[in-house]
């Protein structure tokens, strides 16, 4: 089992089986403010949609394609991050997160970010690391910019979220670039 102390009280793992119940819960209490800006949420209207994700997760860890882990903080999951399946050939990830409300405004996320960054630089030998997020979501993109990551550019309705498109705010962190300690 991969897991990771980042101190504080903040804590990674691996996402497991075992997590389905909490992890399910975690979803269905955010559902509403999730689904304002991930387009996966009405896909996961059941324990057994979050047992297929997680399923999918493992398989992607077993495959070297990165690992998808539970944010835990005081031992209750606080929400995701992880990987999007890597590619390998141009060494680079993309990072994907989520948090629900109670865990917000405590630098959680971005701490858990920076870990994992770490991680892919380090242990899996990424050299380009990416964050998307839609342009209308400050929060999520205040975590590549406190982390040091590179506003690239801006992919216009590039997802669709629900009923309409959304404009995706493109971050891009290279293996040699400097990073921030901000919190």
């Amino acid at each position: 089992m991969l897991r990771w102390d980042v101190g504080e009280g903040l804590e990674l793992r691996l996402v497991e089986r075992r997590h389905a119940d909490e992890l399910f819960a975690l979803v269905d209490a955010n559902r509403a403010r999730l689904r304002e800006w991930l387009p996966w949420v009405d896909g996961a209207r059941t324990i057994a949609d979050t047992l297929g994700f997680i399923e999918g997760a493992l398989r992607q860890f077993a495959d070297g394609q990165g690992p998808q882990l539970a944010v835990c903080y005081g031992g209750r999951i606080a929400g995701m991050t992880g990987f999007h399946p890597l590619d390998a050939a141009n060494r680079a990830g993309e990072i994907g997160y989520w948090l629900g409300a109670a865990a917000e405004g405590r630098g959680l996320m971005t701490r858990a970010c920076r870990a994992l960054v770490e991680h892919g630089f380090t242990e899996l030998g990424l050299h380009r690391i990416v964050i998307r997020a839609a342009t209308g979501n400050a929060r999520s993109r205040a975590i590549p910019e406190r982390l040091g990551f590179r506003h690239e550019g801006t992919l216009r309705d590039a997802e669709w979220l629900y009923d309409h498109f959304v404009d995706l705010a493109v971050y891009a962190l290279l293996s040699g670039d400097p990073r921030t300690t901000a919190r």
